[in-house]
Formats: structure tokens, C-alpha cells, sequence
């Protein structure tokens, strides 16, 4: 793999507008594309391909699901590009507390999930998952409530899995397990606002967090222009950088929470750089997913260890990466989807 060097440079960079945008040569040029296993399925998953770019200030991931079009994608470009040529701001603190993450298993199985994030305090739960009853969802998170004690966070994030009824329902028989606050309950920003205007109504102490509402949207502030959110979830890539991320956070105006995709180590290194640069970090962050991976690309691992991650220099190896490479045809598949972002990106 050639270390490239931060010339012949075309096109401006969506959303960093100091910074100018490598040829897709250069970035092909130091790529390397794997497929890394899940220890269990995860969004319908149970392999996460990622194209991970060397540039002159380190590692970059570029990562988008495979279901996402090309102008979505587009962002998550931006941000390993940020990363791997560009680098980021200041850290403001050398260690970021981490939740668990606990995807829609089987009551039983929470113990050993909640065992992979020693010293985590916080917890966050999948509902809402397709197939499932709100019996299990309540399930799961009392078997975390009992593991973790009263003590613990318990957040919980339906990825707008709900509809409205189905939201205050679920909500409702979940308030008694004293949640930190319910992620991204439905989908639609008014209907957010509606669910979380009628959970105040009713009495129920509960606040409500957007996620999808965010990253997912053409006007990421209209949430709180709506006050459909309590808490604003910022993740790097799909908000296309750092930089872009600490932006729209400030313009919120409403306290952060960060948190990741299903990442490497090099996808998690941009999100503790987000973490470390914002002015207020009240929350514990999603940026435990390594640990949801059966093998990682960077030693030492960015896993959770005494409930935090530290902010540091990241030792991806190349041993790692011929280990975990793709197959040569999904090799040119992602590298065919790197040159389509890069036009999106290149066209402003």
C-alpha cells in the first residue's frame, strides 16, 4: 500500500470549507478495503466491509451501509477524508466515558453482552426490532436494569422503529425502568415532537433523544426548532467530519450525545475525536461497537476498558488489514462506490 502525499488535490470539501479534496487516484491509491466478522448479527449483518484510506495525518474509515445512495454516502467520505488528510481539532480531555451496547438479544443473553464493556456504567438497548414484541423489549431492558443495578443508566434507541401509538405504548412500559432518555422512537421530526409533547403530558419524566433525525436529515436543526429533542445524537461520518459535527451540535443548541456506526477501530478514533473536541461532554458515548466485532483492524483494539476510551495515537497493522482484507470483487466494489462519492463531493 503507497503512503500518499498531499499533492495534485481538486474540489473543495462539502462542509470544510478551508479544506481541498484529494484526487480519487490518491485516495484509491492508499486504500485497503476489509470485512471484518460480527460476533453476533446486527442490523441484519453479520460481516462490516469498510474501505479504509492512509493519508498524511493517519487513518480515515469510509464505511457507509451498503444500502445508502451515493449522495448520502458522499458524507461519510468527507469524514475519512477529514481524518486520514486533514486531521482534527484539539482534544479538550484524554479520556471519553462509553456505553454498552446491547443489540436486540434474548433476555438471557444480556449478562454476556454487558460483559464485553468492563466498567461501563451506562447502557444502550435496541427496541423496536422487526419480529419482536414489545415483551421482549421489555424484557431486555429489565435483565440490564438488574445487571447493571439501580445505579446504571439505561438508555434506549428504537432507530424510528415505531409508529406513534406504538411509541407511546412501548415508552410507557418502559418508563418504570428509570431510562436516561428513549433514542429516536419514530422517525418523523413533528411526529418526535408529538410523542415527546404527549409523554410530558402524561407525566412521564422521559427525555427524548434524536438520531436519525439528525444525521439522516436535509435540515438537521429543524429539531430543535420544533423542540421534538431533549438530546441531539452526532455521529462523524454520516455528519461528514469532526468539524461538521461540532457545528451542528453548537447549532442545536441542545446537549450531545456521540456515538458511532458499526466501526473499526479507525471509524471509533474519529468519534473520540468528537468527544474530545466538544466544549461539554454530559453524557457517556456510543463509541463502543468494537466490541460487536470478531477481529479488528488496529492493536491495540479501541474496546472499552474501566468504562472509558482512551484519546491517543492508533496502531493500525498491516497484518490486520491482509487478515481481514475483502474478497477482490468486493475489493473493486467499494472501490468503484469511493470514486462515485468522490465526483459527489468534487461537484460541491
Amino acid at each position: 500500500m503507497s503512503n500518499p502525499t498531499p499533492s495534485s488535490r481538486s474540489g473543495a470539501m462539502a462542509g470544510s470549507q478551508d479544506f481541498v479534496l484529494p484526487s480519487a487516484e490518491e485516495l484509491a491509491a492508499s486504500a485497503a478495503v476489509v470485512s471484518v466478522p460480527l460476533r453476533m448479527r446486527f442490523r441484519g449483518i453479520t460481516e462490516r466491509e469498510a474501505l479504509l484510506i492512509r493519508g498524511p495525518a493517519g487513518w480515515g474509515e469510509f464505511a457507509p451501509f451498503l444500502e445508502y445512495d451515493d449522495a448520502e454516502s458522499s458524507r461519510w467520505l468527507s469524514a475519512a477524508v477529514e481524518a486520514s488528510w486533514h486531521g482534527w481539532p484539539v482534544p479538550l480531555r484524554q479520556s471519553i466515558p462509553v456505553n454498552a451496547t446491547v443489540p436486540a438479544v434474548p433476555a438471557h443473553q444480556v449478562p454476556a453482552v454487558l460483559a464485553r464493556f468492563p466498567g461501563a456504567r451506562t447502557a444502550k438497548v435496541k427496541v423496536a426490532e422487526r419480529g419482536q414484541r414489545l415483551s421482549d423489549d421489555v424484557n431486555r431492558v429489565a435483565a440490564v436494569r438488574e445487571v447493571l443495578g439501580d445505579d446504571a443508566g439505561v438508555r434506549v434507541d428504537a432507530n424510528g422503529g415505531w409508529n406513534m401509538d406504538q411509541a407511546i405504548e412501548a415508552l410507557v412500559a418502559l418508563a418504570p425502568y428509570r431510562l436516561e432518555y428513549a433514542e429516536q422512537p419514530v422517525m418523523p421530526v413533528d411526529e418526535l415532537a408529538r410523542v415527546r409533547r404527549e409523554l410530558v403530558r402524561r407525566g412521564i419524566d422521559l427525555p427524548i433523544a434524536a438520531d436519525e433525525s439528525i444525521r439522516k436529515a436535509d435540515d438537521p436543526l429543524r429539531v430543535a426548532e420544533l423542540e421534538a429533542a431533549d438530546i441531539v445524537i452526532i455521529k462523524v461520518a454520516p455528519l461528514g467530519g469532526v468539524r461538521n459535527a461540532l457545528r451542528i451540535a453548537e447549532e442545536c443548541g441542545l446537549p450531545a450525545v456521540v456515538s458511532s456506526a458499526l466501526d473499526t477501530s479507525v471509524g471509533i478514533r474519529a468519534g473520540i475525536a468528537l468527544a474530545a473536541a466538544l466544549p461539554h461532554l454530559d453524557y457517556a458515548c456510543g463509541l463502543g461497537t468494537v466490541s460487536l466485532l470478531d477481529g479488528d483492524v488496529a492493536d491495540p483494539s479501541l474496546v472499552v476498558r474501566n468504562g472509558a476510551l482512551p484519546v491517543g495515537e492508533l496502531g493500525v497493522k498491516e497484518d490486520l488489514l491482509e487478515r481481514f482484507a475483502a474478497a477482490p470483487d468486493r475489493q473493486r466494489w467499494w472501490l468503484e462506490r469511493l470514486r462515485r462519492c468522490h465526483a459527489v463531493l468534487a461537484a460541491g
